[in-house]
C-alpha cells in the first residue's frame, strides 16, 4: 500500500494544475484517493455514480457560470492580480453581496437544485472574519494561514464544502 503524503505540500498535490473550466472539474474527481461508500456499498468511481453524478453535475455548472458570465461567477479580490471564483471569494462591499445572491439564483435556474457550494462560501467568509478578531485578541497568526489557504484554494479554484 502507497503511503500518502499528508504535508500540505502533498495534499495540494493533485491540484498543481487549477481547475479552469465544468470538464476539469469532473476530471479533476476520477482517480482521487477517496473512499467512499454509498447505501452501504463502496463506490468505485463516484463521478459516474448514478446517485452521485447529479451533484457533481450542479457543481460543475458553478464553473460553467464562471466562464460563461464572469461577472457572476467570479470576483476579483483588493489586490489581487486575476479574478477567483465568486464561491472562493470572501465578500467585501455590498455589490459582493448582490453578485453572490444573483449568482446564486442563476445557478438556482440553470441546476433546479442544490449546487452544494454555499456552504463553503459561508465558511470561508466566517472563518475570515473569527480568525481576524482571535489573532486581534491572542496575538496568534490565525488569520495569516487562513488567508494562506485561502490564496492556495482560489490558485486550484477547487470545491470548498460544508456540512
Amino acid at each position: 500500500m502507497q503511503q500518502q503524503d499528508m504535508t500540505a505540500a502533498g495534499l495540494w498535490a493533485d491540484f498543481a494544475t487549477p481547475i479552469a473550466s465544468a470538464d476539469d472539474y469532473v476530471r479533476s474527481l476520477r482517480g482521487r484517493r477517496m473512499t467512499i461508500y454509498f447505501m452501504g456499498e463502496r463506490v468505485a468511481e463516484p463521478a459516474d455514480h448514478p446517485v452521485i453524478r447529479p451533484s457533481i453535475n450542479a457543481m460543475a455548472e458553478s464553473y460553467r457560470l464562471a466562464a460563461e458570465r464572469p461577472e457572476l461567477g467570479s470576483a476579483q479580490p483588493a489586490g489581487a492580480a486575476h479574478a477567483v471564483n465568486r464561491f472562493l471569494h470572501v465578500p467585501s462591499a455590498p455589490g459582493d453581496l448582490v453578485a453572490k445572491h444573483e449568482m446564486q439564483r442563476e445557478l438556482g435556474r440553470r441546476t433546479g437544485t442544490c449546487f452544494q457550494r454555499c456552504v463553503g462560501l459561508d465558511a470561508i467568509s466566517s472563518c475570515h472574519s473569527v480568525t481576524f478578531d482571535i489573532d486581534a485578541a491572542n496575538g496568534t497568526d490565525y488569520h495569516k494561514r487562513f488567508l494562506a489557504f485561502l490564496a492556495r484554494a482560489q490558485a486550484a479554484n477547487v470545491v470548498i464544502g460544508g456540512a
